[in-house]
């Protein structure tokens, strides 16, 4: 046991994510009441550590937010501390200003870092790692494409919620004889897509993975239309992509270390299948309800477990790792492994070829 660790330190950047509270409330209980540890944590993410904004955290704190969605300690995906946006000389520039977040670990007394992200949270944690910071990483997602982990908190909750609005679509398809496109988040990885269009019994999944030909889709549906079903159900990831390789990105937000927003092929979906299968279609983008609420039973219990590991590899002095679940098995592997590894749907796995035994398309 690493008795040199007395106080750690917490932080959630990055998008948004159901869970991320109750791993902030398995942090603390764990190392407060296992290891006699102070907790600190750094609001709004790598802004926060920039500007030192710190809280305590003690039990009475993280009391009561087991169920509840968000992140008590607040969240940032535009700040990047080794590419900052400063002023300098009355303009606005680019620096590494990753020392002042160092610095700040140590004015608080801060011996170890848990920080709690994506893909480009983890990149600054494994870069704090290589300064010499004692960090071990926490993978939260709700799109669920980060590698060496089979899954990541949020997730579940994430699909429960698209699942229930594909249930939804479907009573309305029925009665209106309508196709009804549902658009989800999930960035270039389908698994939420997948997931939901498998549980809320989806006619059509259209995936980053597997890019589609919109008139192979509309077949399908007309095939279907002459067996008596005239609706559908249609389950569209937002990083989902025709044949001819185009994304469809709703904005670009400049000053983001991940500056492209996708978003909106839902629309697009709908009016091409309208004019091919001579069914009305309306689409619905589920957006940021996916990220919202209060998480699953699935998503708190991983969230716990998630934050209790990571607490204990902190104190075996396995740094620079994050935590993983592998089958159902907690493990770690390095950051330097995990980052910028996008763990995709196989086309060819398991999941997409029930799906396909069952009749659902894929466009392919």
């Amino acid at each position: 046991m690493q008795r040199e660790i007395k106080k750690i330190g917490i932080l959630t950047a990055g998008g948004d994510c159901p869970g991320l509270n109750p791993v902030i409330r398995s942090v603390v209980r764990t190392a407060i009441l296992k290891y006699g540890l102070e907790v600190v944590g750094f609001n709004h993410g790598y802004k926060g550590l920039y500007h030192n904004d710190v809280t305590e955290l003690t039990l009475d704190s993280v009391s009561g937010i087991l169920p509840i969605g968000g992140t008590m300690l607040y969240s940032s995906n535009k700040d990047n501390l080794f590419d900052y946006t400063v002023e300098e000389n009355g303009k606005m520039v680019q620096k590494d200003v990753s020392d002042v977040g160092v610095e700040n670990m140590k004015k608080n007394g801060i011996d170890a870092m848990v920080i709690i992200g994506g893909d480009g949270t983890l990149t600054s944690g494994r870069d704090f790692a290589r300064k010499g910071v004692k960090v071990v990483g926490v993978p939260k997602t709700i799109d669920n494409d980060l590698s060496c982990t089979d899954y990541t908190f949020g997730f579940d909750t994430a699909v429960s919620v698209a699942c229930e609005a594909a249930d939804r679509l479907h009573s309305t398809a029925l009665s209106h004889s309508r196709i009804m496109v549902l658009e989800v988040m999930g960035r270039y990885a389908g698994w939420i897509a997948l997931a939901a269009g498998i549980s809320g019994g989806a006619d059509a999944i259209l995936i980053p993975e597997i890019p589609y030909d919109i008139q192979k889709v509309a077949d399908s549906l007309k095939e279907r239309a002459s067996r008596g079903k005239n609706f559908a159900v249609v389950v569209v990831a937002e990083g989902a992509k025709s044949v001819s390789g185009e994304l469809h990105v709703s904005k670009v937000i400049e000053g983001s270390p991940d500056p492209i927003r996708l978003g909106g092929i839902g629309n697009k979906i709908a009016e091409e299948l309208e004019s091919l299968v001579g069914l009305e279609a309306r689409s619905t983008i589920l957006g940021h309800i996916q990220r919202g609420g209060s998480p699953t039973a699935h998503d708190r219990i991983l969230s716990t477990r998630y934050g209790a590991a990571a607490v204990e590899l902190l104190m075996q002095g396995k740094f620079g790792m994050m935590v993983t679940l592998k089958g159902d098995d907690m493990g770690y592997a390095s950051l330097e492994d995990v980052i910028g590894k996008n763990k995709a749907v196989d086309p060819s796995g398991e999941l997409v070829s029930i799906a396909k035994g069952i009749g659902i398309s894929f466009g392919d």
